[in-house]
Parts: structure tokens; sequence; C-alpha cells
């Protein structure tokens, strides 16, 4: 008689305890990056009271006889399904479209959650604003001026310096391309010899910067010119801020050395009959290889800077980039169809500011600064666990790791199944609520029919107490 009545209590108190488990799913339906939880029951001990026999020649064998004496839970599992995506527009909302985990740190604490609404403290460090906690990552290092990501590394706070300078950076390079156009009918030239003629020119220009970043004009005028030895050549004239008076004593030349002043100021491109490169000739003669890149060295003087040794300006030295041997993609070329030969880039630029950044699907932060130029900052880190269920929660929409989780699996998004980042976007809960409303009428149904074992069971016991009236 009594086992009934403490079955029906373990009925009704992990009934409850599933209520409760419902109860926090239904209230945390809105919490951002959430994980339902869900009960499971298992029946608990039993009493035996006659054992399983086998059979005999005589009689079959007899099963045996057990009383249950309850129930009890068999886990409180997380699940860890994929919430919905809510688009917000705030640069800094992060979600993970897969598995993984954003990782915090709080001192020397590590967290992990799938709640991505940061934003920026006054230091400019990725923080999550409700307990200011750090977003882990790894920043860039400059290596020959070139920002690279370590993501081998220990993970690190992520700074996002808003307003900080950019320093300006001279022009190392112009890059050329297009065509020439060879159609043109040949015109002597006044004062050419009968072997050499001009026919046409053509003018390009762009901006390009010292190690100020100062602003500057270079200007290249291409002359075709055609002669026994080289029927398919093009002279050009390299010029940096024609219009100032005086010049800056320009000056182009093949070798390593920087050009020097007084120089030449023109050179000789030469193109195959089949309107591809074939080499550039400096003013003295020298010729470039027969493979490869074609360029050549320009190098002029920076405008009111401290002279160097032997009192000689300060000069500035770019190479002018016309294309590979042999080569039509970005490229010079001359076919019988209109010049549109110009240059195409260039890689200095002034100082600027941060002004923006953008975080994209692989977690790369990129700054983006007021003077055009993008540059990258840092990335985001992931983790991912074997056992993800076995995390343990700590609040704020934390997980911590457990004895069971095992130990987190840190890296970039998209690697060993850790899922991909998209901005402006949070991840909600993952909480059904028809689920949960179906889950709550079957525990109280379940809570109900536990009570009404309890109190048939005291009937019973109601109806032994009368017997000796």
């Amino acid at each position: 008689m009594m086992r009934s009545l403490f079955s029906g209590v373990s009925g009704l108190q992990n009934h409850q305890t599933r209520m409760d488990v419902i109860g926090n799913n239904i209230a945390n339906i809105n919490t951002m990056g959430f994980k339902k939880g869900r009960v499971n029951f298992q029946d608990l001990l039993y009493q035996q009271l006659q054992g399983a026999s086998r059979p005999t020649e005589e009689v079959g064998g007899v099963n045996p006889k057990e009383v249950g004496l309850g129930m009890s839970i068999a886990a409180i599992d997380t699940v860890h399904g994929q919430g919905s995506l809510q688009s917000t527009g705030v640069g800094t909302d992060l979600a993970i479209q897969g598995t993984g985990f954003f990782i915090l740190k709080d001192g020397g604490n590590s967290f992990f959650t799938r709640a991505g609404a940061f934003n920026l403290d006054q230091n400019g460090t990725l923080v999550n604003p409700a307990n200011g906690m750090r977003v882990q990552g790894w920043m860039a290092r400059e290596v020959d001026g070139v920002p690279v990501l370590n993501v081998s590394g220990e993970v690190e706070d992520l700074l996002i310096p808003v307003g900080s300078k950019d320093p300006a950076r001279a022009t190392t390079a112009v890059n050329f391309a297009c065509n020439l156009d060879k159609r043109t009918p040949v015109i002597p030239a006044e004062g050419a010899s009968p072997l050499e003629v001009a026919n046409g020119t053509w003018n390009t220009a762009i901006k390009i910067y010292d190690t100020f970043g100062a602003e500057h004009t270079l200007q290249v005028t291409l002359t075709r010119v055609q002669n026994q030895d080289t029927p398919n050549s093009w002279n050009a004239v390299v010029n940096v801020d024609p219009e100032v008076a005086g010049g800056t004593n320009t000056t182009v030349g093949l070798g390593d050395e920087a050009p020097a002043a007084g120089g030449n100021v023109n050179f000789m491109i030469n193109f195959s009959n089949n309107g591809t490169l074939v080499s550039t000739v400096d003013g003295d003669g020298n010729e470039s290889g027969g493979a490869g890149n074609v360029f050549m060295n320009v190098a002029y003087d920076v405008p009111n800077t401290v002279p160097g040794e032997d009192d000689v300006p300060v000069r500035q030295v770019f190479s002018l980039n016309l294309g590979t041997v042999g080569g039509f993609v970005n490229s010079v070329t001359q076919f019988a169809e209109a010049s549109s030969s110009k240059a195409v880039s260039q890689d200095g630029y002034t100082m600027g500011y941060l002004e923006n950044f953008k975080i994209a699907q692989s977690g790369v932060i990129t700054g983006v600064y007021s003077n055009g130029t993008n540059r990258t900052l840092g990335q985001i880190a992931l983790a991912s666990f074997t056992n993800q269920g076995g995390l343990e929660k700590s609040g704020d929409s934390n997980f911590v790791v457990s004895n069971n989780s095992g130990e987190a699996n840190i890296g970039p998004s998209g690697i060993a199944g850790k899922g991909k980042l998209i901005a402006g976007t949070l991840e909600m809960s993952n909480v059904d609520m028809a689920e949960q409303f179906t889950d709550m009428i079957v525990t109280q149904r379940g809570f109900q029919a536990n009570s009404r074992t309890i109190q048939t069971a005291d009937q019973l016991l109601q109806e032994l107490l009368s017997l000796k009236r």
C-alpha cells in the first residue's frame, strides 16, 4: 500500500521538475542565443516478489513478479539546435550559422556563448555590453607592412581603435594596362630620320603619393615610333608634376639603383608581332629581361625634405609596371583597336583615420579608413566541442566547460564544423512555443494522474483503518 503512495510522490516531484524546465524555456523564448532544455524520465527501482524460473520437463518457465517503486529523471538535456536568425542592421551584432561558440573572457576565466550582441567599450575593445566580458580572437600583426593573422596562436582581446591613424604610404608601384592602337597611319615626324617616324601620342596621368602622403601627378606620354629594327615600339616620356615650375628631376632607368637626377626621362616599349609585350629599353640602351614582369624604375625629388649626403635631395622611387612578357591580362598590348592604356592602380595613399569597420563571414575584422584604404585588424575566434551537450550553463547566456564536454577546439569559423558568422544578425532562442505548450499539457496531466494515485492509496488506507470499528 505504501509503495503506491511513494510512487505517486516521485511522479509529482519529477513532473514538477519537468514543469520547471518548461517554464524556464517559455520564460527565455525571446532570449538571444538561448538553448532549450528537455527532461527525460526513467523508471526507478523494482521490488521482486518472485524470481523467474526456467522450464522443466514437466512445466514451462515462470516470469518474475516485480512491483515498481516509482520514477526518476534520467536526464535534463540542453538541445543545441539552430535558432532562427533575426536581422538587426547593427554591424557588431553577430550570429553563428552552424555549430560553434563565441569565446568570452572575464579575467582568466573563459566562457562560451551563442549570444552575439557585442559592442565596443570606451577603449575600443569588443565586448558583451551586458556584462563587460571581452570577445576573444586574434589581432593582426604587421609583417613587412602587411597585416598577418596568426590563427594558431593564443586568443586575445580584440581591439578596434576607431579614430586611430593610418600613416601615409608612399607609392612604390604604378600598374599600367589596356591597349595602344597600331592602326594609325605613319606620319613623318619633324626632324626624324627617314627610318624613324612618329605615329601620334597617347597621354596618361594618375595621382601618386610621396612619404608625407602629399599628392603628385604622374604623367606618361606615349609616342609610337617605327624603324627597321623596332617596327612595334613606343617611346614613353615620364614626368612627375609637369606643371610645377622647375620640375622634380624625374628620371627613369633599369637596375636596382634609383635613377639619378639629370638622367633620362624616356624609355622604349617593345611589342611582338602578336601584340604582346617583349621588353623595355632605357635611355642608356639597357634592355629588360626576356621573361617575367616588364617594368621601369622612376625616381623624383620629394619637395621640402631634409637633404641627404652631399646635400642631395631625398629621391622617391617607384616601379612603373607594364605587365608580363607575352601577357594579355593586366598588361599593355598593341592591337588594332582604339588606344585605352592607362595607369589602372597605384599603392600609395595619404594619412587617414579609422572611420568604420566590417566583419566578414570568416570573422575577419576589416578597418575602413578615411583615405580609402581597408586594413585587416583582427579575426574573431570560435570554439567547438566534442560533446556540446555536456557544457554547463553559467547564466548570462553563457556556458562553461564540464568534465563531459571535452576541451574547447578553438579556431576560425568554417573550420572543423564551426559554422560561419553573419554580421548584423542575432540568433534567437530555439524554443518552439507550440511544442512547449503541448509538453505543458502532458506534464499537467501526468501530475494530476500521480495526485490521483496518492488520493486513491489514501482512501484504501482509510478503509483499512476503519476495519477495527
